[in-house]
């Protein structure tokens, strides 16, 4: 079973996809692709942890959610993967390159090349996987080249990662609601 959870920022999403793979009763398998770069991204990673208790095993992959989902995508297990916009902005930036504020984005070759294993691994998972992943693109048209990338990307990722799962959970408000079983 593969479900992706998606959700605006402190929606409920990740709270939702934990107790929905501790539901399962199968051994827990957390990926965050988060890396403190801040002290406020630190305090939201503390936060996400402060939630899990020993019975979940982390790991932490900014770039190679593929070799995870290979390696630990079990029938016995049950793979959380958070989130994969977080990912995007990680393949995206992976190299020190300038981006135009206007024009074509041209991403680093990591972004095809991570992408293409990513969504492969993915159609081939032999255990659950829940995936965890931020809906942005409903406001208004974002102003920088790079930022309308990022929107465009993440909405054409979420749309290719809900084709291939089997359930898609929009939680909004802590409050979820199936759009996809």
């Amino acid at each position: 079973m593969r479900t992706l959870v998606i959700g605006g920022t402190r929606s409920g999403k990740s709270a939702h996809a934990e107790a929905v793979a501790k539901a399962s009763g199968k051994n827990l398998v957390y990926v965050a692709t988060s890396e403190a770069g801040d002290d406020e991204m630190m305090h939201r990673i503390v936060h996400h942890r402060a939630r899990r208790d020993e019975a979940w095993t982390t790991l932490e992959e900014p770039i190679a959610l593929a070799t995870m989902i290979e390696q630990y995508s079990k029938p016995d297990n049950v793979l959380l993967i958070d989130c994969l916009t977080v990912w995007l902005s990680n393949l995206l930036f992976s190299e020190a390159m300038a981006f135009p504020e206007i024009g074509v984005i041209d991403p680093p070759a990591i972004f095809h090349s991570q992408s293409a294993a990513f969504f492969d691994a993915l159609q081939n998972a032999s255990g659950d996987v829940i995936l965890v992943s931020n809906e942005i693109g409903q406001g208004v048209v974002p102003n920088g080249a790079i930022t309308r990338w990022f929107v465009d990307e993440s909405g054409r990722m979420n749309q290719a990662v809900a084709a291939i799962c089997d359930r898609v959970v929009l939680v909004t408000a802590g409050l979820p609601l199936s759009l996809k079983d």
